[in-house]
């Protein structure tokens, strides 16, 4: 079951006794994707159905993975409620407890759980071939919750935005999701952003999604091309692996940093006429950074790149890895003659 269809139909039957949320594959995809706020809402939601408001000190516990004894996730689980029906417990970073070694009594619990307890679990990654999450499979409910698609996130943007009592056309909701990547999380605080800009209007523009949200994704093409062009390395992979967690394509992030070379080149053969000065100026040090006769192999190297892309089963992500550093390297000082 996807998180979506779990929304929708939580509390129409009684609850498992198990709830596992987790990452999703998709057919053909490289790895699984975790969308982390779909979790957080679904447990929200079994939180609100479940848990009285007054009784939460008395049969709510939370738990963090990295710092959770199983021995007293199990011991509280096994503990009858007091005043309520049930105990919820929800425990952060459950793929801790993936491996015998780490996980054996929370696994004895799972073979036969109390059906007085709510056990919510997230784990962002797991592995399926492990115990852990067959016995989560066999005696309780997974739930995955993937990384939306553009056009997914983009409808979620505009559902997002009519719960708040306001409406926004496909065009503007998608300007929304370019500027702000496709991560939950951050289409959530440009909807904030953006529905406070907006004020008492009812209908959210792309004027107002121009004027309130900056294009994060935009800026971070510009500090990634500035890396390259200071030769600041590590800068440069941890720009780029920013863009990839921002669910921007391999593909997208290749497309830029071209057509900054491209621009770059036009600024460092004195072909910027076209360009808005401020423009240029932008492209400036990385033409500085570069000179003229390495413009040429920058171009073979992202050609090079595209190709594999198109051609081969490579990981994408680690080529594009290679070709930053590739391109962030320092110059070789020139020879003295």
């Amino acid at each position: 079951m996807e998180a979506g269809e779990f929304l929708k139909t939580a509390g129409k039957q009684p609850p498992a006794s198990i709830y596992l949320f987790t990452s999703h594959k998709a057919p053909k995809a490289r790895e699984a994707t975790f969308e982390s706020l779909l979790a957080h809402r679904a447990v929200d939601k079994m939180v609100q159905l479940y848990v009285e408001p007054g009784m939460r000190d008395l049969c709510y516990h939370v738990f963090h993975g990295e710092d959770a004894n199983p021995s007293e996730i199990v011991s509280i689980a096994e503990t009858l409620p007091f005043l309520t029906e049930r105990r919820v417990l929800l425990v952060h970073g459950a793929d801790k407890f993936e491996t015998e070694g780490a996980g054996a009594v929370l696994h004895g619990y799972l073979e036969n759980p109390c059906e007085t307890t709510l056990l919510l679990l997230i784990a962002p990654r797991i592995d399926r071939r492990l115990k852990l999450f067959k016995l989560c499979e066999k005696h309780g409910v997974v739930v995955e919750c993937p990384e939306l698609n553009e056009r997914d996130a983009v409808a979620w943007a505009r559902a997002e935005t009519a719960a708040r009592g306001k409406k926004i056309s496909a065009d503007a909701a998608r300007l929304l999701v370019h500027r702000s990547g496709t991560h939950l999380s951050d289409i959530d605080n440009a909807i904030t952003v953006v529905c406070n800009y907006a004020g008492d209007q009812d209908m959210v523009h792309e004027i107002d999604i121009i004027a309130a949200c900056a294009d994060i994704a935009e800026d971070e093409i510009w500090t990634l091309t500035d890396a390259i062009a200071n030769s600041e390395m590590s800068k440069a992979l941890t720009t780029l692996r920013a863009m990839l967690d921002m669910g921007k394509s391999e593909f997208e992030i290749l497309g830029s940093i071209t057509w900054m070379l491209k621009s770059a080149y036009f600024v460092a053969t004195n072909n910027a006429g076209r360009m808005a000065p401020f423009i240029a100026n932008k492209h400036r040090p990385l033409a500085e950074n570069l000179g003229r006769e390495k413009f040429r192999d920058a171009f073979a190297l992202c050609l090079k790149t595209d190709v594999m892309f198109r051609t081969t089963g490579v990981d994408r992500a680690l080529v594009l890895e290679m070709l930053v550093l590739k391109l962030a390297a320092p110059r070789k000082p020139a020879r003295a003659s």
